[in-house]
């Protein structure tokens, strides 16, 4: 199988990195002799450290159509998927040479740009990231142009975990607070986040709660405080299935760690966190606070302090039913990469 993934990057954000960069890992543990390439901006913090052969491009993907049909000429991948990036010449090209095209939206405008009908019409699969009560179910004019094609086949990805077990990185520990402010970049707007949320866990363990804090220089020592750098995925997942309470952004992350079942108060950092906390919140799932140190320890705090609120959290969190794609996105990769294109 030749995968080539193609995540939206630029000198800010992660989470379609972080997303695809999971896919690769399961698509090589199980199929170990897959070629897997990424394309991806020098811009990005990340692109030099990514794990699997990749092309930089001066910017994002779609911004670089040249470069990218260029590749998907000399590479003549099975499968292309393109998350929250790609133009339509693009998905063109992938599929003129032979590769089937999966499409991951996460927002309304790549949602709508993958519901068109000239991109219906070249896509295999349109998964559509978060679960259907934060993404939205599909509207009258979408199933009908879905009928009317008799494709592509439309999915809710609810989060991507790492699968299998890791080691936890901190055994030790036990009824703790893990703060993970994100593992990006800051956002406009919003570019004091991280040294907010580590203040907040400073304070926090200056009260007496044993803290993790993931990814951030806390800018100073405390004697309960942890401080550990980016992890892998598998680690931080472990992590989170212990914690008492978890403090993190409406990210990605939010909804691992709902995955995971945790009891978690999330902090919006970025422009569309607030209305997905919002509608996590409606439901019950979590409790939410300001980008202020304050109010972020006193959520914490009282949430830390109930035990059975904590309970009830985390009892609405498993019946609302969030589970892990990526066991059914290998199924449709292997089911893909097994068929001839049409």
């Amino acid at each position: 199988m030749k995968l080539l993934l193609v995540p939206v990057s630029a000198a800010r954000g992660f989470g379609e990195y972080a997303r695809t960069r999971e896919i690769a890992f399961a698509v090589q543990q199980r199929w170990p002799a897959a070629q897997l390439h990424f394309l991806l901006s020098a811009q990005a913090p990340y692109a030099t450290q990514c794990p699997f052969p990749a092309t930089l491009l001066p910017g994002s993907a779609t911004l670089h159509t040249r470069q990218v049909v260029q590749l998907l000429q000399r590479m003549r991948p099975d499968i292309v998927i393109f998350d929250n990036a790609g133009r339509s010449a693009q998905i063109r090209a992938a599929r003129a040479c032979g590769a089937r095209v999966i499409y991951i939206s996460s927002r309304r405008r790549q949602r709508a740009k993958a519901f068109r009908l000239r991109w219906m019409r070249l896509l295999a699969e349109h998964w559509i990231a978060y679960p259907r009560f934060i993404a939205g179910e599909l509207g009258w004019w979408e199933k009908l142009k879905i009928r009317l094609l008799g494709r592509p086949q439309v999915r809710f990805a609810d989060t991507v975990l790492a699968l299998g077990d890791a080691p936890d990185p901190l055994p030790q520990l036990t009824d703790f607070v893990l703060v993970v402010p994100g593992g990006g970049t800051a956002h406009p707007g919003a570019q004091e986040a991280p040294a907010i949320i580590a203040a907040a866990a400073r304070s926090l363990a200056a009260r007496g709660l044993c803290t993790v804090l993931v990814g951030v220089d806390a800018g100073g020592e405390a004697p309960l405080l942890n401080c550990v750098g980016l992890l892998p995925q598998a680690q931080l997942s472990a992590l989170l299935r212990r914690a008492a309470v978890v403090l993190t952004n409406g990210g990605d992350t939010l909804l691992q760690a709902l995955a995971c079942g945790c009891a978690c108060v999330a902090v919006p950092i970025a422009h569309d966190q607030s209305r997905r906390i919002a509608r996590c919140q409606e439901r019950g799932l979590l409790e939410s606070a300001p980008l202020e140190a304050s109010a972020m320890v006193a959520a914490v705090g009282r949430l830390q302090a109930d035990a059975a609120g904590r309970a009830q959290l985390r009892a609405r969190v498993a019946a609302a039913g969030i589970t892990n794609a990526l066991p059914w996105m290998l199924e449709v990769l292997g089911t893909l990469g097994a068929a001839d294109p049409r």
